[in-house]
């Protein structure tokens, strides 16, 4: 018995100490990426941040505005016969738009980039760490960091909010759409409710969100791809893991920071009914 058992301690320690060890050199990743981050705001390194920020911004739009849509028209589409029944489909907007500006907003959004944006920063960096690119920068005395990391987090940091708040506007569009032209609700009192209902607050949260969205799938779609193993096989495997990564990093940034900014809301304004 006791041989058997000790095997899978063995085991369980070692993989213990990988994750740990993996957590640290993701540390130190984080932190010389943070480190390198003024020199790019150089005539020279802003020349490199304007192709990502092309790529990931102005490449993307078109995906979010489609999600956008169809989560507006998602939700009015699940919820306007309940409102009906209860004689509150004037009111639709106010549960669309603030479910898309708090939550479903800036989770989608992160969750499309992810998968857009950080799957293919990961298998770029990926291929040019196989093919020794990264090596020869760091021969030529380029830190890698700064010329290839940095850019790209720049990039989602500040793009995502951005990217977020157009898929905000097509998801209000959509609820309206299948609201009052599918379902015959009134045109005036859907935006009056809803604008009376929406604070400050609601869109400071949403893009607080995505801002931490962005910047944890950009050091993680970063750090995956330049860790990727050799061969076409590990360049495809961290691009998995970056997704995947990114993914549950997404999940657990929203419920820690809605926790926090629930709790925050409460204590200087107090409770606020929706209706």
């Amino acid at each position: 018995m006791g041989m058997e058992v000790t095997p899978r301690l063995a085991r369980l320690g070692r993989r213990s100490l990988d994750q740990m060890e993996g957590f640290g050199d993701f540390s130190l990743f984080v932190g010389q990426t943070f480190a390198s981050i003024g020199e790019v705001f150089s005539r020279r390194g802003l020349r490199t941040l304007a192709p990502q920020a092309y790529a990931i911004g102005v490449m993307s739009v078109p995906v979010l505005l489609i999600t956008g849509l169809f989560v507006g028209m998602v939700l009015a589409v699940q919820t306007v016969e309940q409102f009906q029944a209860m004689g509150l489909e004037e009111r639709m907007g106010v549960v669309v738009n603030l479910s898309v500006l708090r939550e479903l907003g800036p989770v989608l959004s992160g969750v499309m980039l992810a998968g857009r944006v950080g799957g293919a920063l990961t298998a770029e960096l990926g291929t040019m760490k196989v093919t020794e690119q990264i090596d020869a920068l760091r021969a030529m005395g380029t830190s890698p960091i700064r010329y290839l990391v940095v850019p790209r987090f720049l990039s989602t940091l500040l793009l995502t909010p951005i990217l977020t708040l157009y898929s905000d506007l097509m998801a209000a569009l959509g609820g309206w759409y299948i609201t009052v032209q599918i379902y015959g609700v009134q045109s005036e009192p859907y935006w009056r409710y809803s604008a009376s209902a929406i604070e400050s607050w609601d869109f400071i949260t949403g893009i607080v969100k995505s801002i931490l969205f962005g910047g944890a799938l950009g050091l993680i779609a970063c750090y995956k791809g330049f860790n990727c193993r050799a061969g076409a096989e590990g360049v495809g495997r961290a691009t998995t893991e970056a997704f995947v990564s990114s993914f549950i990093a997404i999940l657990i940034l929203d419920f820690f920071s809605s926790v926090f900014f629930q709790a925050l809301y409460r204590g200087i304004y107090g409770f606020k009914p929706v209706f």
